[in-house]
């Protein structure tokens, strides 16, 4: 054995000196680097798809020429697709002319006054099945480069697929528009900011100004480029181009992850532009949960069938959460390839990928009972039928149902068996009934409408779909309970639909986990119970609100701001106490999500318990409110906004704010009924209450200047004459309706007009009979006329 020496082994080896010294270095250095990472307050912001290529070759290939790269754009040569070459299309009379003018393509068509003007295209909105062009209004000489002004999209929209131009009519309505009507194409349901910007561009903001009416609208993308599903990527590009080892630590990739084992923050970043949908702040940043940013549209009766199948255009989001595959866990990228679009498999190979039990299960005549290679052995025309919107856009509803043609026979439903085999009875229509029947959404149109005829030969298509269904399955056919089986009877005044309601709501219809009540049903049915006055839905939201409390997130938010919605209502009503309206109510001003904290809010003021909220928790209740505001304003180009605040200010005893609101609605849109109604019975009310009430009489000296009472006066005539003729063109446009004729009715009795006004009434009470404040004032009017 070797002698050992004194000297340090760190003497004798100096090469293990050093490099024990530089693996520190790299050991602290590789720590520093670690825990550097971003500042706490940086803030991402858009940087547009050019900064994404580089690392992202293979994702942008995809992406480009894809409906998301091609939703909207400026209109040139290479994104026009319609033709201008100096072209006529004639429609309502009125012959435009489409050509180009050097550069520009423009349009000669009827403009907002009803003549015929020159306009430039100037963006072109879609690509496939059809592309539509926009024109734009009111920029200001001093607008930056950047901002857009108000967008109106033309009505003459391109057929892509048979290359041909064509109107694109709005549902029911077969007669002209007038310029004015809301329709028009220079109307405000065809502005692009209203009804389109937000899903089509990216980092949208509206920037709409209600003191001078004018829209200083910006985005960062004109399309729906990659940070609209990633978020603002300056911090990740930052990351990625520094020369550390690591991404943040905090921050991770410093974009959002949409490929987490948890669904729901892929789904519900698409859920907001593929959804029928009220907003809440406009700020939702992918990932992020909906119910924090937006309200989702419950299953209106004229929005979706009974069953909730698709009726009206709604996006698919609300058919998806009634589905399985979203309660299976199923999203989106799982059918779609999240770049492309495209669907991941050709054919049935999409949902075999997925469902393939054993061998030859489903893609096989045993199982869809039609020949291979046919129509009615694609899959998705059973489980996904289409409807057809915009004309010709085919839009397959995502609820992925089986169909059920014993629920059609039950309740007149529609059903996916029955959508191709009524073409087997055409012949038994008249010519001139059969002719305007070109898709099955026209046959159930027809039979809603009244006719017999139509409504004879879809029920017998029923029966036979039914009785095929019967013969292929046999004892072995399932028929699990389903929430029409409530709904239907519910909306058909059934009142054994009430019982049905009540346990839907609670949950019990349907036995347990393997047939899943969707949320949206059941929100749909205490919705329906409130708006037709069922005194049970108190008992059943309250029902809701008090599991909500005893477990937290046991309801779902939907659900929740449902009950918190009908307790307001309820409440405003008299069938609540306010004080039991507060009691319920104000714990869920504090809840996690903004759509119940803003529903609860809303309910206890129009449950009318505002004034018994008092001290810290008046304040608490008032910065919920003002989020409430921010909620309506997002919308501050649409009179229904202003009108939604002046309502809720109004019951808070805030007039000014009220009064300021209701002239805000008259400002951004003129044509509007109900803010001089309702502004001129304020007045009104306030002019009773100033002879006690000094404060008020401050308010009325605001609206009638030096003449205090006698200028509010002047005001409540002044606007009560000009709602006069708007509510007789909207009582004249839709004569069904009870509540408008109602409304006119008394605009004109407080006009002076009585037999006109009785007439009104009259009208509203034959369409209502049931509604008892039609005829209560129908019979005071008659009183009153007789001791005239």
């Amino acid at each position: 054995m070797p002698k050992h020496s004194s000297r340090s082994i760190f003497t004798r080896r100096p090469w293990t000196v050093a490099a024990v010294a530089v693996g520190v270095l790299i050991a602290g250095g590789v720590m520093a680097d670690y825990f550097r990472g971003l500042p706490a307050d940086a803030v991402a912001t858009y940087v547009g798809r050019e900064a994404c290529v580089q690392c992202h070759e293979t994702e942008v290939h995809a992406f480009t020429g894809s409906h998301h790269d091609l939703a909207m754009d400026i209109a040139t040569d290479e994104t026009v697709l319609g033709d201008f070459n100096d072209v006529t299309f004639v429609n309502d009379g009125i012959e435009s002319r489409l050509y180009r003018d050097g550069e520009k393509f423009m349009v000669y068509t009827e403009g907002p006054t009803g003549e015929m003007e020159n306009f430039e295209v100037k963006y072109v909105f879609g690509v496939d099945p059809l592309q539509q062009y926009m024109v734009e209004f009111d920029r200001d000489e001093n607008a930056a480069e950047d901002e857009v002004g108000r967008v109106q999209v033309l009505r003459i929209s391109w057929d892509v697929n048979r290359k041909e131009w064509f109107y694109l009519r709005p549902p029911d309505v077969s007669e002209k528009l007038k310029p004015g009507d809301p329709l028009h194409w220079t109307g405000i349901a065809q502005r692009w900011q209203t009804m389109c910007a937000e899903c089509h561009s990216t980092d949208l903001k509206r920037n709409f100004d209600v003191a001078t009416q004018r829209y200083h609208t910006t985005f960062s993308e004109i399309d729906v480029s990659c940070e609209a599903c990633h978020g603002p990527a300056s911090l990740h590009v930052e990351l990625a181009n520094s020369n550390s080892l690591f991404w943040d630590r905090h921050r991770g990739f410093a974009l959002v992850n949409l490929k987490t084992e948890d669904s729901a923050p892929q789904i519900e970043t698409c859920a907001p532009c593929h959804s029928r949908r009220g907003v809440l702040d406009g700020k939702m940043s992918p990932g992020a949960s909906y119910t924090d940013h937006y309200n989702l549209e419950l299953l209106r009766s004229d929005t979706y069938h009974d069953d909730g199948q698709i009726k009206d255009e709604v996006y698919v989001y609300g058919s998806f959460v009634q589905s399985k595959m979203y309660h299976q866990g199923i999203r989106c990228t799982d059918c779609h390839d999240p770049h492309s679009l495209e669907l991941k498999h050709p054919g049935n190979e999409t949902c075999t990928s997925c469902h393939q039990h054993a061998a030859g299960k489903y893609d096989v005549p045993s199982h869809h009972h039609h020949a291979v290679g046919t129509e009615g052995a694609m899959c998705v025309n059973c489980h996904m039928p289409h409807t057809t919107y915009m004309a010709v856009d085919p839009r397959r509803d995502h609820s992925f149902r089986i169909p059920r043609p014993d629920l059609s026979v039950e309740l007149n439903t529609p059903n996916a068996c029955s959508g191709c085999h009524v073409e087997d009875r055409r012949k038994t229509l008249p010519a001139e009934v059969s002719d305007e029947l070109k898709l099955y959404q026209d046959w159930l149109l027809a039979a809603a409408q009244g006719n017999e005829s139509v409504a004879k030969v879809i029920a017998e298509t029923n029966q036979w779909c039914d009785d095929a269904c019967d013969k292929w399955y046999g004892d072995q056919r399932l028929k699990p309970p389903h929430f029409a089986e409530a709904l239907a009877p519910l909306r058909a005044g059934d009142r054994s639909g009430v019982s049905k309601t009540l346990r839907l709501i609670a949950g019990s219809s349907t036995p347990a986990k393997d047939a899943l009540t969707p949320v949206i049903a059941r929100a749909t049915a205490l919705d329906e119970l409130v708006m037709q006055g069922h005194g049970e839905a108190a008992k059943a939201a309250q029902v809701l609100i008090a599991e909500g409390e005893q477990t937290p997130g046991s309801v779902h938010p939907i659900l929740l701001a449902t009950a918190a919605r009908a307790i307001g209502m309820l409440g405003g009503g008299g069938a609540i106490d306010p004080g039991d309206v507060q009691k319920k109510l104000y714990p869920l001003i504090s809840h996690s999500s903004r759509l119940v904290r803003s529903e609860a809010a809303r309910g206890i003021v129009n449950g009318g318990a505002y004034q018994r909220v008092s001290g810290q928790k008046r304040k608490n209740l008032d910065r919920v409110l003002d989020d409430v505001k921010d909620e309506l304003m997002y919308a501050s180009d649409r009179a229904g906004a202003h009108m939604g605040w002046a309502m809720l200010s109004e019951q808070r005893a805030q007039w000014a704010d009220a009064i300021r609101a209701y002239s805000n609605a008259m400002r951004v849109e003129p044509g509007t009924t109900g803010p001089r109604t309702n502004l001129a019975a304020l007045l009104d009310r306030l002019i009773e209450m100033s002879h006690q009430d000094n404060s008020v009489m401050e308010v009325l000296q605001a609206v009638g200047g030096d003449e205090g009472v006698a200028g509010a006066q002047k005001k409540i005539d002044q606007l009560r004459r000009e709602e006069l003729p708007l509510l007789a063109r909207d009582a004249a446009l839709a004569p069904g309706i009870a509540d408008l004729q109602y409304r006119y009715g008394l605009a004109l009795y407080l006009s002076g007009d009585l037999p006109n006004a009785r007439k009104q009434l009259q009208r509203a009470a034959e369409l209502a009979p049931d509604v008892e404040l039609f005829s209560t004032a129908l019979r005071m009017l008659d009183e009153h006329m007789k001791n005239q």
